[in-house]
Parts: C-alpha cells; structure tokens; sequence
C-alpha cells in the first residue's frame, strides 16, 4: 500500500512569498531542503502564470491549495482555470467563514453550499477538500460541527483536509479522524504539538512534539492518502529550519518527498 507523499505548504513561509521575486527565492530554497511538491496558500497576490513557472522552473508540483471560499462563492470559473493551470486537483478551504460557525444551521448551511461548489468542481475533474481548525469541535446538540459537516455534505464530492494539530487542539484523535473520513481525504496536513516552557501548547516540527506520528502515519496509508502537506502555522525558529526539520524527522519515519 503506497504511503503519502511529503509536501510543503507555503503557509509556513507565508512571509517569504509576498512578490514573484520572494516567491521565486522560496521555491529554490524549498527545492533545496528536499521538497518536491508545495501547497500554494498565502502568497502574495501574482498572476497564475507567474506561479507555474516558478514552481516549474524549480520542478515543484502543486499538489494543492488554499482559496477563500467566497472567491469559490463569486469566481468559481477563475478558480478553475487557475487549478488546470497549475496541474492541481485539489482545491481547499482553509476554513469556513466566521458567519458560519457558530450554529448547527450555520454548519449545515456550509456543508449545503460547499457541496454544490464541490459538484461543480468534480464536473471540471478537481476535487474540493475542507481544512479544519479547532473550532470545529463545538458541540451543537451534543454534535461537533465537524460531524455535521462529515454527515449533512455530499460524500461524493466534499473532501476532508484534516489537520492533525488542530485536531488534538479540539479534543480529539487525529488517527480516529482520518479513519472516520476514509475515502474522503487525499490531502492531509502534518502538523505536531509539543508544550513550551511556558507551559502552553504550541506548535512544533513534526517529530519533535508528542503526536503518535507512527500511527497517524499508517492510517493515512490504510486510507491511502496521496499528500502529506507540512505546515507550520507558528515556527520556533527560522521557518525554512524547521520545514527543513519536520522533513527529516518524516524521512526517518519511512515517508519520501
């Protein structure tokens, strides 16, 4: 059974990809690390053009994004001639926008809308995938909104993107999750949890907290996830460092970028 693939996520280096010209450093210095594959999500704002041949003159694969869901909601078409550009088959959200999160109609009504979007998407040959956060994990009625968003959207077409932090960070278990959404997941988003000095947790380089990477590992093999996208919202240190960092500690584990 194949086992995922490394990527970046540009997230991480959000600060690095303002301009072509940072993006074009980033990209070489990514390359060099060992990366051959990115998630595109918060770069600056660059022509797509400009993007694929910067990621194609480092011969990095866009393997996925991170898109508002309003630009899905008023400029579907561009999203899509953006994604086939790129080679990209999936399009995420990074997360819901606040007006939906804070009721069970307000998840229904996003697991509702998104499908739609997803349908549209799946008719173009792309695939729609839903990063979560720990908000998700409010319950409404003694039901976490992301059950409702697992149960009231189209199994078909609405993907998961489950981030293994902000899984832990809401209570509950990475590898139950990417269970729990098996034959929904393509791309999942490796992201450790350790405790600071001052005793709070914060994020880490993969490896170097205490998440069950062993077993988070293997159940994205048994679901035969395609992508393990690195991500670092809050880096310890210099964020190329600890990219550099979390893919090592993967390699070791037996995963390949």
């Amino acid at each position: 059974m194949s086992k995922p693939v490394v990527a970046a996520q540009l997230y991480t280096v959000r600060e690095f990809t303002k301009t072509p010209e940072d993006l074009e450093k980033t990209a070489k210095k990514i390359k060099e690390i060992g990366y051959n594959a990115v998630q595109v999500s918060g770069i600056g704002p660059m022509e797509p053009e400009r993007v694929k041949e910067i990621m194609d003159k480092e011969g990095l694969k866009i393997c996925a994004t991170h898109v508002g869901f309003n630009l899905l909601q008023e400029d579907l078409d561009a999203v899509i001639r953006q994604h086939k550009l790129w080679d990209c088959k999936y399009v995420g959200v990074g997360a819901m926008p606040r007006e939906y999160q804070d009721s069970k109609e307000g998840y229904v009504k996003f697991a509702k809308e998104a499908s739609e979007i997803a349908r549209k998407l799946a008719d173009e040959g792309l695939s729609f995938i839903y990063h979560n956060h720990h908000f998700e994990f409010m319950k409404f009625d003694g039901v976490t909104g992301m059950d409702i968003l697992l149960n009231e959207s189209d199994p078909e077409v609405f993907g998961f993107e489950i981030d293994t932090y902000w899984i832990q960070a809401g209570g509950a278990n990475p590898v139950d999750w990417i269970y729990k959404v098996e034959g929904r997941m393509k791309v999942v988003h490796f992201k450790d949890m350790g405790i600071s000095d001052e005793r709070q947790a914060i994020m880490t380089e993969v490896g170097e907290g205490n998440l069950n990477w062993e077993a988070i590992i293997k159940a994205c093999q048994d679901t035969r996830v395609e992508w393990a996208a690195v991500e670092q919202d809050i880096c310890q240190r210099d964020p190329f460092e600890s990219l550099a960092i979390s893919l090592k500690n993967l390699k070791e584990l037996g995963l390949e970028a």
